[in-house]
């Protein structure tokens, strides 16, 4: 493409260097923003149109072209051009062609600038809706799990040690705990993202008289931005998602590396259907949780384009600077990673199939009804820290006995306190431990239930 053809080309007596040309052009990636582009135009062109900077005339074509432009690229019509650099010169240049110099027109009042800071800020919105109604899937679907386990008894663990009974329910619903906290961060990154660059220009504003609350309002944001120099040359808001996306990773990783521990032999507490999962090259027995594995290993992915877009900014003076332009493949990707990621989570969390007699089993060793007996004798009257000594020196002679605590007898239990009595049995049981953490937040069957109950009306959207 000559000089003379590119929109800015008026100051420049040579060409671009023609790697200089493919290096610093965005259209490969930025394509993709066509439809916010679009929409961003048309509301501009509206604009121009009722504050009679442009004739109603030049609005009509103008609106138009672009919608002519929409279906072409919609239906695989469109040739994009590298010489253009980006998507919106693209475009502009397409509207152009097809009527004539009114095309020219569309481009007053405003800059690359603020148009590709709208641009985004209409595309992350969007992809934050569509995250936002898959999450409210992936909670449903754990709280219908949750409520199917809820009598479930399974070892809790701290260090990965067997700490205390709880339930396969209690466990589903600190997944979806989680899971609440991600959502509120994007809605809350949502909300702030939901304000209009455009008009903000190069940096400065413009001088024609130009509505920007019609703007807002026809594309469905709160409000215009406040500051012109701040509207184009923050990302903040793509660094923010970056953020909420992170953390929402690192809870699906979490997640997945209990299936992963849960799936292998040693634990065997849960099953994957065959369709989640692969087989080995060389060993035919082998079944791989290869979906969680991925989720895990994807992350970092995500974490990465965090630590990109917070160094992207990091030295940037104000106002807009070349380097935004790397701001969009991070963002692109991670959007994907998290999309795809809770698409393989909604169909992956109700296809669990837990083990009970395994996860019972497993609850039933470890000594996990310790604290049952050191509360019994708390109950009784012994001072907690007695009492933790007390079950210590038990716990260490069951292990000498090789038997769990329910297994030693009344005289063996009372030789380390005469305050035991035959009713301790009914504490050193898995389902009365459990039972017994009846309060709010605990991990008894009924809280559960009634934890779920709770989440279905406050959370989750039918």
């Amino acid at each position: 493409m000559s000089q003379e053809e590119k929109p800015w080309g008026g100051r420049f007596t040579e060409a671009t260097d023609a790697f200089v040309e493919t290096f610093t052009a965005s259209v490969s990636f930025d394509a993709r923003l066509y439809h916010y582009d679009i929409q961003g135009s048309i509301a501009h062109a509206n604009m121009l149109g009722a504050t009679g900077i442009i004739s109603d005339e030049e609005r009509a074509s103008i609106v138009a072209g672009l919608e002519t432009i929409h279906k072409e690229i919609d239906e695989g019509a469109f040739e994009w051009q590298v010489g253009l650099e980006d998507v919106h010169m693209n475009i502009e240049s397409r509207l152009v062609a097809l009527i004539g110099d009114t095309g020219k027109k569309l481009h007053t009042g405003r800059s690359r600038n603020d148009q590709v800071a709208t641009d985004i800020r209409l595309y992350l919105r969007a992809e934050v809706d569509g995250l936002l109604g898959k999450t409210r899937t992936l909670g449903d679907a754990l709280l219908d799990l949750a409520d199917r386990y809820a009598d479930t008894i399974m070892p809790g663990f701290t260090h990965l040690q067997t700490a205390q009974p709880i339930t396969f329910g209690h466990h589903l619903l600190a997944w979806h705990e989680m899971l609440r906290r991600d959502a509120g961060r994007l809605a809350d990154c949502r909300e702030r993202l939901n304000v209009l660059p455009l008009g903000a220009a190069a940096l400065a504003g413009t001088t024609f008289p130009i509505d920007r609350d019609q703007v807002a309002a026809e594309l469905g944001f709160s409000g215009p931005s406040e500051n012109s120099l701040d509207s184009v040359s923050d990302r903040d808001f793509i660094i923010e998602f970056c953020a909420a996306a992170s953390i929402m990773m690192m809870h699906f990783s979490r997640w997945s590396e209990e299936l992963v521990l849960w799936m292998s032999e040693p634990f065997s507490f849960v099953d994957l259907p065959d369709r989640f999962c692969t087989g080995s090259s060389i060993m035919p027995q082998k079944k791989n949780p290869d979906v969680p594995e991925l989720i895990r290993g994807k992350t970092g992915r995500v974490f990465g384009h965090l630590t990109a877009t917070l160094t992207l900014m990091k030295g940037q003076p104000l106002a807009y600077n070349k380097d935004n332009q790397e701001d969009k493949e991070p963002l692109f990707d991670a959007v994907d990673t998290l999309s795809d990621t809770l698409t393989a989570l909604i169909g992956l969390i109700p296809a669990i199939e837990a083990r009970p007699d395994n996860m019972r089993r497993a609850a039933g060793g470890g000594f996990a009804t310790a604290t049952d007996l050191a509360d019994y004798l708390v109950r009784s009257g012994v001072a907690f820290r007695d009492a933790h000594d007390i079950v210590g020196r038990t716990v260490s002679y069951a292990i000498t006995e090789q038997k769990d605590l329910h297994e030693l007898s009344l005289d063996e239990l009372r030789q380390f306190h005469q305050g035991i009595q035959a009713d301790v049995f009914d504490v050193l049981t898995l389902e009365g431990s459990v039972a017994a953490r009846r309060h709010f937040g605990g991990t008894a069957p009924d809280q559960v239930r009634a934890a779920v109950a709770r989440a279905r009306v406050l959370y989750s959207v039918d």
